[in-house]
């Protein structure tokens, strides 16, 4: 696979430490700034996906007129971690 690099980039002395003071045996500081852009790159993938469903589900409520209250949301999660704790799995 080609590589590339990403702009070099100016930080403080102290947040340059903070993040040499974190790295783990063997783990450079190129590699620990790459997992940081991976991580935030899926979190925000995550997020934004996560977004699009709620907006969808609005927009299908609306369209429908058929909305759950917040309890009953509660419940059915609430059952579900408890169904998965136990070893069971729900839909």
């Amino acid at each position: 696979m080609k590589t590339t690099t990403f702009p070099s980039l100016r930080v403080e002395a102290d947040l340059r430490e903070a993040a040499e003071s974190v790295l783990r045996e063997g783990e450079t500081l190129t590699n620990l700034i790459e997992t940081a852009v991976r991580e935030t790159i899926h979190r925000r993938r995550a997020q934004d996906e996560f977004l699009a469903r709620g907006l969808r589900s609005s927009a299908e409520a609306q369209r429908s007129g058929v909305y759950h209250s917040t309890e009953a949301v509660v419940a059915q999660l609430q059952q579900r971690l408890d169904a998965r704790r136990s070893g069971k799995v729900l839909g």
